[in-house]
């Protein structure tokens, strides 16, 4: 397999945007551009950004835009080799020896060291399948460093080892993805591996177009108005800023209450859908100057 074999079949940067708008993922140029040169060589693709920018949404819509099957490791602290690669399933292996007990010792493990006992997880799963796959890493921030080492092994070679088995090499490469929200710095090893894409909150102007996509029926002023309160929202030392799919639940909220226009008392009754800790709420409700934010449109 050569390392430059392309993972999707993407012909250009405007065949990637078109894919994504497809399947309702609006990307920008920086997004299409990367997604593109990833798939283009083969190389695994390290998206990091706050939490709420659609760096997940981007691994399934490559994955629905391909026709290709999505595998995902979510990473938490504590995920081991057992839980990424795979396993060996323990209850069904004694279950064989205890029916085999005439057996000997040679003849069960040749046995029970077989496919038919094999677990797979995330990572062998995908190295293993044929057809079109993008693996997505989730959080790879949120894993211990082992589990960066176990990573480096896997997507240098794109093959895994299993002692009883043997070596299982990709037939097919998968399109990678890892995630991370930068809760803390990921090796040099792994990023020299990737190519890095950094997605933050869109641009108002790319915000705006998803409003509309993703809620059709949403006065154009009102979505105007949605967009330009968010971005005051976000400029603020929050907890948690708003997310792109709280700005659209936001939206769908406001279609729902029937409201054509915002003002201090929709927002305010419909402030918990878009920031989710009381004492964000309260400096909203203390710092926003709604009157202001709304006159600059």
């Amino acid at each position: 397999m050569s390392t430059h074999e392309r993972t999707m079949p993407f012909a250009s940067i405007d065949d990637v945007r078109a894919r994504l708008a497809s399947v309702g993922y609006l990307a920008s140029e920086a997004i299409a551009t990367t997604v593109f040169l990833a798939s283009e060589l083969g190389k695994p693709l390290l998206i990091e950004g706050p939490a709420g920018v659609g760096k997940t949404d981007l691994s399934r819509a490559v994955a629905e835009a391909c026709g290709a099957d999505l595998v995902r490791l979510q990473c938490y602290e504590g995920v081991d080799e057992a839980r990424a690669l795979y396993e060996w399933n323990h209850a069904k292996q004694l279950l064989r020896i205890t029916a085999g007990r005439d057996e000997s010792w040679d003849e069960a493990r040749n046995d029970i060291f077989s496919e038919e006992f094999l677990l797979e997880r995330p990572l062998l799963t995908a190295i293993r399948r044929e057809g079109l796959t993008v693996l997505l890493v989730d959080e790879t921030d949120k894993a211990d460093v082992e589990i960066e080492g176990l990573l480096l092994e896997v997507l240098g070679d794109f093959q895994i080892t299993v002692p009883e088995l043997g070596t299982i090499r990709a037939t097919r490469r998968p399109f990678v993805v890892l995630t991370s929200n930068a809760t803390r710095e990921l090796s040099e090893a792994l990023r020299r591996r990737c190519l890095f894409l950094h997605v933050d909150f869109p641009e108002p102007e790319l915000e705006l177009e998803i409003v509309r996509l993703k809620v059709p029926e949403l006065d154009e002023a009102l979505a105007a108005s949605i967009v330009r309160v968010v971005a005051a929202l976000r400029a603020m030392p929050l907890r948690k800023a708003p997310s792109v799919s709280e700005t659209i639940d936001w939206a769908r909220t406001l279609v729902a209450l029937g409201a054509h226009t915002l003002d201090a008392r929709v927002v305010q009754d419909s402030l918990g859908v878009i920031l989710k800790h009381q004492d964000d709420q309260t400096r909203a409700r203390t710092t926003l100057d709604l009157d202001t934010v709304l006159r600059e449109q």
